[in-house]
């Protein structure tokens, strides 16, 4: 497997008024990310609402959804054509997708530069996209073949559930990204802490990419806060913190950075530990409840 230059976006939400505006502006940041040499280009979680602002219904969450459900087709036809154009691959964030049977499933699409696509659904939901949304849990965890060997989607939410991951390395992962969209420090801080202990727990590579800034005039990402960044094994000669690389907190850019998955064996192999090959087995009955007593 070859290295791979990644580029990961911090996304500035701003709800561009007209549709052309946002095309405009997803064409600045794969060319720069294509002029930097970036081979895969990851945008964030729900990156694509902020074009709700240009339908009617803005400022109401519900009414947002449906806007950008109904776009996606489009939008998603958008994606592949600047993916192709800058010959770059392409995570481009999530989309609000309406499945045979009507429902909404979150889902990341990855676009080849060829216009080749698969996509991974968020399974776990948040309260709001459950209980304000309705958005539905999605397909189970996926790999995707890639020119690098096999990658894996974690959405969100879903990557502060250790077994979503863990089941994308065990099928043979070495690296998972993370678009994230999180309205708080708080949010942004669950986030961050679940995908650097997805990769330690692993020992692979963890991306993640956030939205950033506030949009008022919008209410389903009207404000954003996080930064971008690469965690990995905490051993051997990987960083004593794990942290391979990140962004300053809320500055929109990108984030480049070379990831070599020949350089994971020697400390899976190796290690000081053996975290992915010292999982323990997960048995599916609960404990049984110890009641103390006098000795």
């Amino acid at each position: 497997m070859s290295k791979l230059r990644l580029g990961l976006t911090q996304y500035p939400i701003t709800g561009p008024r007209d549709v052309r505006l946002f095309w405009e502006k997803i064409d600045t940041i794969l060319a720069d990310a294509a002029a930097a040499g970036t081979e895969l280009l990851v945008l964030p979680e729900y990156a694509s609402m902020e074009v709700a602002a240009c339908y009617p219904g803005a400022g109401n969450a519900a009414r947002e959804l449906a806007a950008v459900a109904d776009a996606a087709p489009a939008l998603l036809a958008g994606f592949r054509d600047a993916a192709n154009r800058h010959g770059i691959w392409l995570l481009p964030g999530t989309l609000p997708w309406r499945t045979a049977s009507g429902t909404i499933v979150n889902r990341a699409p990855l676009i080849a530069p060829d216009g080749r696509v698969a996509a991974q659904e968020k399974t776990v939901m948040t309260r709001f996209e459950a209980e304000h949304w309705g958005v539905c849990p999605g397909a189970a965890p996926r790999v995707f073949e890639t020119d690098w060997g096999r990658i894996g989607i974690t959405i969100c939410y879903d990557v502060e559930f250790p077994p979503l991951a863990r089941a994308q390395a065990q099928a043979g992962v070495w690296l998972i990204l993370v678009p994230t969209c999180t309205d708080t420090m708080h949010g942004f801080n669950r986030v961050r802490l679940s995908a650097r202990a997805r990769a330690l727990e692993n020992q692979c590579f963890v991306a993640m990419s956030p939205t950033i800034g506030t949009a008022p005039h919008l209410a389903s990402v009207d404000e954003n806060h996080g930064y971008a960044a690469v965690f990995g094994p905490v051993d051997g000669a990987f960083p004593e913190d794990g942290v391979i690389e990140r962004g300053m907190l809320d500055e929109a850019g990108l984030l480049y950075v070379d990831l070599d998955p020949a350089s994971l064996e020697p400390v899976r192999q190796d290690g000081a530990v053996r975290n992915f090959s010292d999982w323990p087995a997960v048995f599916d009955a609960a404990p049984e409840a110890t009641l103390l007593v006098q000795p």
